[in-house]
Formats: structure tokens, sequence, C-alpha cells
């Protein structure tokens, strides 16, 4: 009975999305403050009704419901209970509830978090985001309900989930990446909201950053968490590959970059105001681009859930509304936009700007080499596949591009920058970063152009950046608080920026001086990687949950000690009888050693990939440190006492400190 409990709870979250799209909107619009009161009650109880929802399908998995469609086709009574709880968004109904519980969070959120804001506003942006929770809900109620059921012959076990997901990177890669999907919805509904309003100020800025950096700060784990997982699961020892499904969560991640630093720029000095709406716009609509790809059968992807031709329809033409509409509401409201502040050549406005066209020209390089091919297959105009080598050559020099953008723009200032003073300061960045390229090249064995490239351009960011924060700690009463003066969102910036660097750094090395070699090995062997010797030792079985493996023993050899034994395995599941390739990896913060087997050719022989992977780990810890950057950014001084001041306005008594000035984290 409980999985109808949770279709009503999806029909009652319809209705109670329906009402918040409608009457906090024609409360604002009339004025009635009756009308945009019921805007926060409505936002809880949709969150309410498809929490409910969402637990009842997580309920039927840990159960072995098999009476429910979805959870026969994606479950196993022998799959690990951690297994079953992720097999919830593991295949396309699940995923697609999961996006809407994460839609309504957002919303709920919003509701709870901007009591501040004024009413005319938060009836406006809960509203949009009502209107994009009906589409969705309708979505899933109309082409991909969940709680179907399959009546009267219930199968007695289940299809199993997919090997592929059935790893812990898949508990938690999905959630924080649609946490970064699904965030940009709120940056699109305060954009609509001050376009209907006509408030594109630096409080519409303010308001809409908080929301703009925490969805780009999980979609940046997001994606570096299936990275991850697609480097140590998929055998390859490749982190990333241009696969279509892979850009469709890139191109929002570029041009919420972009939104993110314009927003610094409108908040502080008031310009690029309409071109701050308009990346607010693309970003989220590259985000429904993103769930249209995956979700409509036109990939082909372990992630691309669906094939039936209904659910791509309606997802376009969810997508065609959204970017109708929101683009014709931009071309009536935009142009009334005027701003009188100028800026020099050299001023932070101007690399700030340079740096939104590298990133938007990238967005646009990417998104033209995902589509462009889907596009000609689509009108039967022949098959044409777009790899590695047009995005390496295309994307590499804008991201290099953007990279030394930024490590000269960390030193210029609002309105005006003098170019003298400006060479000065990066005179040293500059010199250090080239005597630092140079040394770290021949210790990993010489020159390589692209290698120099990458790593001077990581080495400058990273140099720029701590060369900024030691002027900026300089003080009469010593450095230590100089640092303390600083504000949250600088140090943000900082962290955000030297991620960037870590993360340019691992791609360089690793991919300009990683090594790879597959080989046909019996027990007893030896192979040699750069300076590391693999010697197989045996092979041998064992048994999981739900699966049988065959392991071999390697011993990992430098210098004459063993460093390491590594066992990767070859698994068969034994309800559908796939087989997969585990390998193992013995992981450090300067070097992986990746062993993977693949297909035995004789009674004793197996084919072997070994891997040196220098600074891989570099990618990850990189994205990590851009996301807590972002995190500690929203959590900066100044959004606690605008909160405060607003309180004291209502009070009549003085913020304190109200007049010292806050950073920007740009």
């Amino acid at each position: 009975m409980y999985p109808e409990l949770g279709q009503l709870a999806l029909i009652l979250s319809l209705l109670l999305a329906g009402l918040l799209s409608v009457v906090p909107l024609v409360g604002a619009v009339t004025g009635r403050d009756t009308l945009q009161a019921f805007a926060r009650p409505l936002a809880s109880g949709v969150f309410v009704f498809v929490g409910l929802a969402f637990a009842v399908l997580t309920y039927a998995f840990l159960t072995d419901d098999f009476s429910v469609a979805y959870v026969a086709n994606n479950s196993n009574s022998l799959l690990p209970w951690y297994f079953k709880f992720s097999a919830v968004w593991g295949g396309h109904e699940g995923s697609l509830l999961l996006w809407i519980l994460m839609l309504a969070g957002w919303t709920l959120a919003v509701a709870i978090f901007s009591r501040r804001l004024p009413p005319v506003m938060i009836s406006q942006v809960l509203s949009v985001l009502g209107m994009i929770t009906v589409g969705f809900l309708l979505f899933i109620i109309i082409t991909s309900n969940p709680f179907d059921r399959i009546l009267p012959n219930v199968p007695a076990d289940g299809a199993d989930l997919n090997p592929l997901l059935q790893d812990v990177g898949l508990i938690i890669h999905p959630p924080m990446l649609y946490m970064g999907y699904v965030g940009f919805s709120v940056a699109f509904a305060f954009a609509i909201a001050a376009l209907i309003n006509g408030r594109l100020d630096a409080a519409w800025a303010r308001w809409s950053r908080p929301w703009t950096t925490v969805a780009w700060a999980f979609l940046s784990i997001g994606i570096a968490l299936g990275s991850w997982w697609a480097y140590y699961e998929l055998g390859w020892g490749g982190w990333w590959f241009w696969d279509p499904v892979e850009n469709a969560s890139l191109l929002p991640w570029l041009s919420g970059t972009a939104l993110m630093h314009s927003l610094a720029v409108t908040e502080k000095r008031g310009v690029f105001k309409s071109w701050t709406v308009l990346l607010a716009i693309v970003t989220f609509s590259l985000s429904l681009l993103g769930t249209f790809l995956v979700r409509s059968g036109v990939l082909t992807s372990v992630h691309a859930f669906a094939s039936d031709p209904e659910r791509g329809v309606f997802l376009l033409g969810l997508l065609a509304i959204t970017v109708i509409a929101s683009l014709t509401l931009y071309a009536f409201r935009a142009p009334v936009v005027h701003v009188r502040a100028r800026y020099g050549g050299l001023s932070r406005e101007v690399f700030l700007l340079l740096n939104n066209v590298l990133l938007v020209s990238a967005t646009l390089l990417v998104a033209i080499g995902t589509l462009y091919p889907l596009v000609l297959d689509y009108l039967e105009l022949g098959k044409l596949s777009i790899g590695e080598p047009f995005f390496n050559l295309t994307f590499s020099p804008l991201a290099v591009a953007a990279g030394l953008l930024l490590g000269a723009g960390v030193f210029s200032r609002w309105k005006r920058t003098d170019g003298g003073w400006l060479g000065r300061k990066l005179l040293w960045p500059l010199s250090v970063s080239v005597l630092v390229t140079a040394a770290t090249l021949m210790a990993y064995g010489g020159f390589k152009p692209w290698a120099f490239v990458g790593v001077f351009t990581s080495t400058w960011v990273a140099l720029a950046t701590f060369w900024d924060l030691w002027d900026k700690s300089s003080s009469r009463k010593g450095r230590l608080h100089g640092l303390k003066r600083q504000s949250r969102s600088y140090y943000g910036m900082i962290l955000g920026h030297l991620g960037l660097a870590i993360t340019m750094a691992g791609a360089t090395i690793v991919s300009n001086y990683g090594i790879a070699r597959d080989v046909r090995m019996v027990p007893g062997d030896v192979a040699s990687v750069g300076d590391y010797q693999f010697v197989f030792r045996d092979v041998g079985e064992r048994q999981g949950p739900n699966f049988t493996a065959q392991y071999a023993g390697f011993d990992v050899i430098l210098d004459g000690e063993r460093v390491a034994t590594l066992y990767p395995e070859k698994r068969q599941y034994s309800v559908g009888m796939s087989v997969m390739t585990e390998a193992d990896i013995d992981a450090g913060l300067f070097r992986d050693i990746f062993v993977a087997i693949g297909e035995r050719i004789s009674d004793q022989a197996w084919a072997i990939r070994l891997q040196y992977k220098p600074l891989v780990r570099w990618l990850w810890l990189g994205s990590l440190f851009m996301a807590a950057g972002g995190f500690l950014a929203i959590s900066d001084r100044r959004y606690r006492l605008r909160h405060k001041a607003a309180a004291t306005k209502e009070s009549g008594k003085p913020a304190p400190d109200s007049d010292k000035p806050a950073g920007v984290y740009s």
C-alpha cells in the first residue's frame, strides 16, 4: 500500500507547487501581503511531500519490494543495504525524484534564509522556483513514475543494480552534482524576479551571490567525485574523457564560474548588470540542457538513463519554455538598465570582464563539440565523432589565458590601475614562476611545450595569489594582525584561486609525464614502468556479497624495496553475469601506482595495465580547495551584518561595526 502513498505524495506536492507558482506572484503583482505570506508555507509543504515520496521509494528498496517496477529493475536481494540505498537514484525515475527533492530543498532554504529580503522579491523568487518544480513534477508523474507496480506477476528477485554503480563513489557523487545543478535555479529565480521588478542593483547581486556560490561549490565537488570515480572504477586510469555526459556537467560549471565573478562586479561597482542576468539565465538553461542530454535517450552512457522518446520530447519542451520565456523577459527588461560607472583599461573590472569572455568562449566551444555531432546524427547528415584532440586543442589555450589573466588581475584595483605600478607588482611573481617551472620540468624528465605552459600558468596563479596575500597582510601591528584583518570572502578567493592552480598543475603533470603500459604477464613475470618494477606474484579467487572475483597479486618495487602490494580484480556478478574490472591503486600525494587486470589470454597469461600517475591526486585536491573557498566566502561577515542592519532598522538601534568595509570575493 505504501507505494500508492508515495504516488499520492507526488500528486499533493504538484498541487502545492502549482499554488506556490501562482498565489505569491499574484500577491506581489497586486500588492496583497496576505497572498505573499503563503509563499513560505507552500514551499515547506512541497518539500515535506516530495520528501515523503522519496522516503517511500527508499523504503521500497531497503525492503526489497519487487512489486514496484523501478525497484525490480534496479535492485536485488543480494545487494548490500548501502547499495540498495544508492540504487534509489541509480536509474532514471529515482534520479529524477532526487533532482526534485533537491529542488524542493533549495526552495525551502530560500524561504528560511531570506527572511530579511523584501516580501515582493522573495514572493517572486519562490514563485519562479514553484514553476520549475511544477514542470519537473509533471514530468515524473506523466512519463517517469517511480511507483508503477508489476502486478500480478511480481518477480521473485530483482534484475540488480548496474555493477558500475555498485561503488561508494556513486553514493555521494549524484547528490553533490544535483545540488550544484539544481542550485543554479535559485540564481535563475533571483534574476527573473529582478527583471520583473526592474531592480538590477547591488542589493540584488548581494542576495544572489551566496546561493550562486554554494551551487557552484557543490557542482565542483560533484564533478571532482565523478572524475575520481571514473579514474578508479572504469579500469582505464583516465580522469577526464570529454564524454558528452561529462561535458553536460562542465558547461554549467564554466558559465556558473563566470556568473559568480560577474555578480562580484555588480555588487561592488554596479556594472555588468544585464550581462550578469543573462549569465544566470544561461547557467540554469545549461543545467536543464544537461538533464535533457542525460535523460532523453540521445546519449549512450552509464548515466544516460532514459531511452523513451516521450521523455525526451517532454524535457525538450520544458527547456524550450524556460529559455524562450526568460530570454523574452530579458529582451524587454534588460535594455532599461543604465550604468554610468567608468573604469580604466587595466582596472579590476576589465580583468574580470576578460575573464568572463574567456569562460563563456570555453563554454561555447564545449557546447559546440558536444552538440554538433548529435545534431548531425538527428538530421541524418552523417555521423561525426568529436573527441579529446578537438577539446584539448581549443579548451587548453583558453584555460591558460584565463589563468594568466587571473594572476595579473589579482593585483589590479577597482576603477583605475596604473600600468607601471602593476608591472612592478608582477615582476617578482613572473620571475619566480619561470624558475619554478624550469625546475619542475627538469625534475619530471625534460621540457615539453604544453608542460611548460601549464606548469608556468599554475605556478603564476599560485605565486600571484600568495604575493597578494603578503601585500595585504602588511600592518604596523605585525603580519599576524594583518592576516586576521582580512575578510572571509578574501580567504575564500585565496582558496579558490589556489585550488585552480593545484588542479591545473595536476592535470598538466599527469597528462605530460604519466606513464602507462599494457603488457602480457604470467605469474613470476616482472615489468617496469618508469623507476618502478611490478612483480606478478599469483592469482586467486574470493567471494563477494553478490559476485565472485579473480584477483592478481603484484609487488611494487622501487630501488630494490617493496613499496606496495596490490590486488586488482576481475569480478563476475551473479545476477546479470556482468564482468567488471576493479583496479587497485597505491595512492599518494605526489604519485599513484595503478594496476588493472584485463582479459585472460591463456591458462596462465593475463593482459595487465600498469600505470604511473604523477600528481593525479592534485586534480581532486584542487577541486576541494575551490569548493572550500566557495563555502568560506558565503560565511563572510558582511552577509551577517546585512541581516543585523536590517534588524537594527526595525528596532532603531545601531548595528555593531556596521560601518566597517567588507572584502569582495572575486
